[in-house]
This record gives structure tokens, sequence and C-alpha cells, in this order.
């Protein structure tokens, strides 16, 4: 293999701590946005079940006081 290509002209030393700085960085930031989406994912799914269950309720009770169904 060419030395050459990883050295980059002399200038090998600064670029590569730089693009391994830069991946290390986006994958810590990926990181934490997944787990940051997944922490808001469950609340929301626990909310919007509930919701859901009071909804079916509600209409379960429309239904039996009117005696047709509502849609």
């Amino acid at each position: 293999m060419n030395l050459e290509i990883l050295i980059l002209g002399g200038y090998g030393q600064f670029v590569w701590p730089a693009f391994i700085f830069t991946f290390v960085s986006c994958f810590a930031l990926y990181v934490k946005t997944k787990k940051d989406f997944q922490k808001q994912e469950k609340i929301f799914i626990k909310e919007f079940k509930q919701m859901q269950i009071e909804k079916i309720k509600i209409v379960k009770e429309k239904e039996v006081l009117s005696g047709s169904p509502i849609f």
C-alpha cells in the first residue's frame, strides 16, 4: 500500500484527527438522539393508549344511551 495516501503530503497528522473527531461527534450525537427519541416515543405511546381507551369508553356510553350506533 502506498503510504503517501495516508500521509497526505505531510498534512495527514492534521487531517486524520479531524476526521476521527468528526465521526466520533456524529456518532455520539446519533446515539443521544436515538436514546431521546425512544424515551419520547414511550411517553407518547403511553399517553396515546390511555387517550384511546377513554375515547372507546365515551363512544360505548353514547351508543348505550342513544340506542343507535354513532359513526
